[in-house]
């Protein structure tokens, strides 16, 4: 089995890359630093399984994921995060994700997850399952708007790029587009979510888990 791991942690990645190549049927084909690089390296070296942390810079686990998914749908790819909250859990999977486990409990859980993830399965840790089983069943229907709900795929690109504090010119590069466009989307960002200033743009991104950055 041939996998990509993708994480901004080089030390995380080096103990995953121990930890799964002590198998026998198992080679790390590629490391990847953040979300738009396991894109590039996803098609580049085609995995069998990626290994997604969803906190990324530049681009989050979340939207790569959708990104490969509609690339290669064969790929199979495993949600690794910090967050247990049911919200993280279903985007992941709504993007096409067929597993998910929290980043602290990875190294017990991870050879269970890639054994039924490659068989076909879909793995999700226990911690996880009971809030996604709430949520389906009906007990999540007073929950807030996410980003997820009220943004589009390319607003929340550039809202996480915002955050990270890249200028417009720099955005325009980054997602190869005019300044225009993204002028267009920041002001579309701005008018759906009510917030004006970057300053609070930039604390809702990280409230709800677009960067990883830290304030």
């Amino acid at each position: 089995m041939r996998i990509l791991l993708a994480d901004d942690h080089r030390m995380f990645r080096q103990g995953l890359k121990t930890l799964l190549e002590s198998r026998p049927d198992v080679q790390v084909i590629g490391e990847a630093a953040d979300g738009r690089q396991a894109v590039e390296m996803a098609q580049q070296l085609a995995p069998d399984l990626i290994i997604m942390d969803i906190s990324m810079p530049g681009l989050n686990g979340v939207e790569a994921t959708r990104k490969i998914m509609d690339d290669t749908p064969s790929t199979r790819i495993i949600g690794l995060s910090m967050h247990t909250d049911r919200r993280y859990t279903s985007e992941m999977l709504k993007a096409g994700a067929t597993g998910y486990l929290p980043k602290d409990g990875a190294f017990e859980e991870l050879e269970k997850a890639v054994t039924a993830v490659a068989s076909g399965e879909v793995y999700l840790s226990p911690r996880v399952a009971a809030g996604l089983v709430d949520d389906y069943a009906g007990n999540g229907n007073g929950r807030q708007p996410t980003a997820f709900d009220r943004l589009t795929p390319r607003e929340r690109e550039v809202l996480q790029l915002m955050a990270e504090g890249q200028a417009t010119k720099e955005i325009a590069a980054t997602l190869h587009v005019s300044v225009k466009t993204v002028e267009t989307h920041r002001r579309q960002i701005m008018e759906k979510l009510n917030i004006y200033s970057v300053a609070e743009l930039t604390k809702y991104a990280i409230r709800e888990g677009l960067t990883s950055i830290e304030v």
